[in-house]
């Protein structure tokens, strides 16, 4: 009996796959209490109860309307914001569990490309310290081994040797952007969060650093969380999709699952707002779906399902009852009571 028990057990662990990152119950709320004697405390609950994974070697993109929460999280994997609630695992580690010097050398494999590559870069430094800052922080590389690392990266992200000793405001939107990125790279991250990379970039430069994402993921077998509010580069660099809305996750699923079937209602109107560009196929506009009203405030967000406001499906039970994050399909989760495109028979 106890030989049985023993091998079960080993199945059981085979059967479990680890992930790179796991996020659970990830929450945070700002306080924004007024005055020194208001007797309830006010929160903003940016990110309410979020759950997702990354697997090794993929691209998670997160999607949604400005002030659903997405950036906020993304900060929060890389310990640029301490959570209220939830755990971050990363490579099977919590990451809140960790000490001082313990997070310091984890947040190594953890990076981040920022929206805005003119504000993320000190504009008192040059090109080459920029990039060789964290080489030098974890005394990775020094002398003539730390200039051989920086002209690599610089070369590897599309930068000319010569233009390491400038400064970032003689470089334009898409430059400086390659700089941020190989300043992610230094260090050889496992993971990298790519926090809207191309939202503040001309349209002609977007497809250039998403394709070098792309390549770059493919050299260095990196795995990135992409974080925007369009689909269009979502759908271009990811592997699987999560959508949020007002703090929540309301769906998960693979590009492909996502753009063939959406099951949620925000995830169906957010697809109907991709512009269309052949005008040949303007008559399709007729089929979009308008949302209703603005984003409640996550200040005080509705009862129910946080979309009801705004769902032109929503019945009484959307008001009254917050739906569970389910898997419907393989790999394909929603949260929502009356989900759309599903297989009755499955």
């Amino acid at each position: 009996m106890t030989k049985i028990h023993e091998s079960s057990n080993q199945l059981v662990k085979q059967e479990k796959k680890e992930y790179l990152l796991e996020v659970k119950g990830l929450k945070k709320y700002f306080d924004i209490s007024e005055g020194w004697f208001n007797r309830e405390k006010q929160y903003l609950k940016a990110v309410d109860g979020v759950d997702f994974h990354v697997e090794e070697g993929e691209t998670l993109g997160i999607v949604g309307e400005s002030g659903c929460g997405k950036s906020t999280t993304g900060n929060m994997i890389v310990q640029l914001l301490e959570p209220t609630e939830g755990r971050i695992i990363f490579e099977g580690t919590d990451l809140s569990e960790l000490n001082q010097e313990e997070l310091r050398e984890k947040r190594a494999d953890i990076q981040m490309i920022f929206q805005d590559p003119f504000s993320s870069l000190n504009p008192r430094m040059r090109t080459f310290d920029i990039i060789a800052e964290p080489l030098r922080t974890h005394n990775i590389a020094s002398g003539k081994e730390l200039d051989e690392q920086v002209y690599e990266l610089m070369s590897v992200v599309g930068l000319n040797k010569s233009q390491a000793n400038r400064y970032p405001h003689e470089f334009s939107g898409g430059q400086r952007q390659r700089i941020g990125i190989a300043r992610a790279l230094a260090l050889r991250p496992k993971l990298i969060v790519c926090d809207e990379p191309v939202s503040a970039l001309d349209v002609s430069i977007q497809s250039q650093i998403l394709n070098l994402l792309n390549e770059l993921q493919a050299k260095y077998h990196l795995t990135y969380i992409f974080i925007a509010h369009g689909l269009p580069a979502v759908k271009h660099i990811s592997d699987r999709i999560a959508v949020m809305y007002l703090g929540k996750i309301v769906e998960i699923a693979s590009k492909e699952q996502l753009f063939e079937k959406p099951m949620h209602p925000y995830t169906e109107a957010l697809l109907s707002a991709v512009p269309i560009p052949d005008p040949t196929l303007r008559d399709e506009l007729e089929d979009r779906i308008i949302l209703k009203g603005d984003m409640p405030s996550p200040a005080n967000p509705p009862s129910g399902c946080r979309f009801h406001t705004r769902c032109p499906y929503a019945v009484d039970k959307c008001k009254e009852v917050v739906p569970e994050l389910v898997e419907l399909e393989t790999g394909h989760q929603v949260a929502c009571h009356f989900p759309l495109n599903v297989d009755k028979d499955s």
